[in-house]
């Protein structure tokens, strides 16, 4: 059967010239970013100490160059951020696998997402989490990351456009919040959602920056600075 199958391959492909061309040069383009990945993830963040291994598995999945605009697919796996329009940025690989790390996850957690952005970090949650609820306030960028997820097959993630200030009530409270962009201060309306118990990262700040750890326990509120970052800011209120 298997030979049959590989004779008639092999009659197609001669009989549309060109078509047995394009495949393979698919294939080889799909192993450069196999092996960039698998690089990346070696290199760029088991060496700089992450080690949940459910999340290095996830970031061994997840293609981020699905993610970026073309003309910066040959950069997708480098340790730096990348631009994919509307003056935002997809974060740098160890930055988000620091950030999601110390979420802590387990598997059937419900999360929240400030800042969808390209989509990147939602389906690196997705792959951790039971769901992903993702707020973006700028409308495309909300539109095309949803359109892309849901190409992508992902079924626990729901983007939506709004102000991410004011969290997703409806779906509150949430076992862990991240956030992807910088307010001066942290919304209280994100302390507020996040569950007793949960835990939210965040950076905050304006000329200067901090990645924050935020633990709840009975209203109460642990903060715990991380490292030094950069992020775009915090929009509050939509146009």
């Amino acid at each position: 059967m298997k030979k049959l199958f590989f004779r008639l391959l092999i009659i197609f492909a001669l009989q549309i010239p060109g078509v047995f061309y394009i495949c393979a040069e698919a294939d080889a383009e799909e192993a450069e970013f196999a092996a960039a990945r698998e690089n990346m993830v070696k290199t760029q963040i088991e060496a700089r100490g992450i080690k949940d291994k459910r999340l290095l598995t996830a970031l061994r999945e997840v293609e981020r160059h699905k993610f970026v605009p073309d003309e910066m697919k040959p950069f997708a796996y480098n340790d730096y951020p990348l631009p994919i329009g509307e003056g935002q940025t997809i974060s740098q690989p160890y930055i988000v696998a620091l950030m999601t790390e110390l979420l802590k996850l387990k598997g059937s957690e419900s999360v929240l997402e400030i800042g969808t952005g390209s989509g990147y970090q939602a389906a690196i949650l997705a792959e951790l989490c039971a769901s992903v609820y993702s707020v973006e306030i700028l409308e495309s960028l909300a539109l095309r990351s949803k359109t892309l997820l849901r190409e992508l097959g992902y079924q626990n993630i729901e983007v939506k456009y709004g102000d991410g200030y004011l969290g997703w009530e409806e779906h509150a409270p949430f076992d862990a919040i991240i956030v992807t962009c910088a307010p001066p201060q942290i919304p209280q309306s994100l302390i507020e959602q996040l569950k007793d118990g949960g835990r939210m990262i965040i950076p905050v700040g304006e000329a200067f920056q901090k990645l924050e750890l935020i633990e709840k326990d009975a209203e109460k509120t642990i903060t715990k600075d991380i490292i030094p970052v950069r992020f775009v800011p915090m929009v509050h209120g939509k146009d």
